[in-house]
């Protein structure tokens, strides 16, 4: 089992961030070129759906570096609050277990993300879990990259 968090602070208000992560086209720039995963026709948002906690929102197709099939997750938050953050725990086709959790807190200079992690991989679990924390540190980057303009 792999645990891992990191921390932002990204100088720019809360519902800008807000409205970013919890946005299709957000996670999307988030995580090219690493991964594409697929959303319904028509959702823009996580809030575009009716959630309904611990039920899946739609299944996604996940693709590495945007052509190479990786199998599917079932995209399932058991906790939304809106402006604060959520929590994932989406069974996939790949992972034993995946918990993300994903928070904004207030903080002097503008908010503070943070991302929380609790996952296995059915394999190759050592190389998975380096991948996924490059993956979370690019995402990272990207947000600074994107909300700090």
């Amino acid at each position: 089992m792999t645990d891992f968090q990191l921390s932002t602070v990204l100088r720019c208000p809360r519902d800008r961030a807000w409205e970013w992560i919890s946005s299709v086209d957000g996670i999307a720039a988030e995580m090219r070129p690493y991964f594409r995963m697929t959303a319904p026709p028509g959702v823009a948002r996580l809030t575009d759906l009716k959630v309904e906690l611990g039920r899946p929102l739609f299944r996604s197709r996940v693709f590495v570096f945007g052509v190479l099939p990786a199998g599917s997750w079932d995209l399932t938050l058991v906790a939304l609050e809106g402006g604060r953050g959520f929590v994932e725990e989406s069974p996939s086709t790949s992972m034993r277990c995946w918990r993300h959790e994903r928070r904004l807190a207030d903080h002097a200079d503008g908010v503070k993300l943070t991302d929380h992690l609790t996952f296995e991989a059915k394999l190759a679990s050592a190389a998975v879990g380096w991948l996924i924390e490059r993956v979370f540190h690019h995402r990272h980057r990207v947000l600074r990259e994107r909300l700090e303009r």
